[in-house]
């Protein structure tokens, strides 16, 4: 196994993860388990390799930092060969073929488990490796389609919108990497692997079925008491955005007595209770997007800043995220170096500190078979 750093996390640092997967949720899955120490393989076919290099090279180089490039051809004999003698000395085996691709390869559960009863197999699909939508197609819009995302309504009036981050991708990613750590622990501990059966689908509606499923004694999902008209976001005089959350009374107390004599729609005192608010929801939403539309987002800020106050502008652009004074100073965003053919890339960190000595941005993405040599070399010594 090759030597991680010093520097790394330690938890992982004596786990072998070979990711065959593709694209967002298996590269998430397997950054995790590489920040956190782990030697992560990611092996590719020949030709160009992962597609995730063409289609997007930063995002690449984000989901596969601190891995090794390995090029094998599995539809080959010889290939197929080479990933079981890398299975014999590996601890997992992370997927995202559709269901029975990988089966079909020869390489399926039970053969992977020939070659080491400890090695646990985590599977990465849309729906899962049975049920009638097993073999369909699809995409994280897809999956929180049909996940109930879009049944939690979010605001008082207007359909639940579609966010830019791929939710059920990143929830799916999370479970798989959180599993797998677990079971490579009971293996070691039984010396009996895995198969961890993963659906996107399903992991999204894990994440919406706490807010989704009370809505079924509702006519109206608007409803919800966790729907309120003084937690949204408002568009200020010059087309800024503020994001204010006062869902404590003390909070909405503090907001409209200290606003009120700039604004004396706010003097009222009737809605200082949670449950007189909830029940005025879009009155007091109505109200708001009023106010806040008086003033610019300058004024805001500056207004806003002085109370201790949920409340944050809305960040519409990486530039702004970069020039935070917080993330600058918990070093959110770091450089990450560069190789021989590529620049240095900013990227986030593993979002979790673990003291002043440890670096998830250690190694950039592998070129497409950069460690090949090394790793057979090792596998024949």
């Amino acid at each position: 196994m090759t030597e991680i750093p010093a520097d790394s996390w330690p938890g992982l640092r004596d786990i072998r993860v070979l990711d065959l997967s593709r694209l967002l949720p298996g590269g998430f899955a397997t950054v995790l388990m590489a920040d956190l120490g782990a030697d992560v393989i990611k092996v590719e076919s020949p030709g160009d390799g992962d597609y995730g290099r063409l289609v997007d090279p930063e995002a690449f180089a984000a989901l596969n930092r601190n891995k090794r490039s390995l090029v094998l051809d599995l539809r080959e004999d010889e290939g197929r060969r080479t990933l079981l003698r890398l299975v014999e000395r590996s601890d997992v085996v992370v997927e995202s073929y559709r269901p029975g691709v990988l089966a079909g390869m020869g390489l399926g559960y039970e053969q992977l488990r020939a070659a080491n009863p400890r090695i646990v197999l985590c599977s990465i699909s849309g729906f899962g490796q049975t049920g009638p939508y097993a073999s369909r197609p699809g995409h994280d819009l897809n999956f929180l389609a049909l996940s109930g995302f879009f049944a939690v309504p979010h605001r008082t009036e207007g359909s639940v919108d579609r966010v830019g981050v791929r939710v059920a991708d990143l929830a799916g990613a999370m479970y798989a990497a959180y599993t797998t750590v677990v079971a490579v622990s009971a293996a070691r501990a039984t010396g009996t692997g895995r198969h961890l059966d993963v659906s996107l689908h399903e992991a999204a509606a894990a994440w919406c079925g706490p807010l989704a499923l009370p809505l079924l004694q509702r006519a109206d999902p608007v409803d919800s008491p966790l729907v309120t008209g003084d937690n949204d976001v408002f568009t200020t005089a010059d087309g800024g955005r503020i994001a204010l959350a006062t869902f404590e009374d003390k909070f909405w107390r503090t907001f409209r007595t200290a606003l009120c004599e700039e604004f004396p729609a706010l003097a009222d005192d009737a809605y200082d209770r949670r449950a007189e608010r909830t029940r005025a929801k879009k009155k007091i939403g109505a109200l708001l997007t009023e106010v806040f539309a008086q003033r610019d987002l300058a004024w805001w800020t500056a207004t806003l800043s002085a109370l201790d106050l949920p409340w944050a502008p809305v960040y519409e652009s990486a530039g702004e995220l970069l020039t935070d004074a917080h993330i600058r100073a918990r070093g959110l965003v770091g450089t990450l170096p560069g190789s021989a053919a590529e620049r240095p890339r900013r990227q986030v960190r593993f979002p979790v500190l673990c003291g002043d000595d440890v670096d998830s941005l250690r190694r950039p993405a592998p070129a497409h078979g950069e460690h090949t040599a090394e790793i057979l070399a090792a596998l024949d010594g």
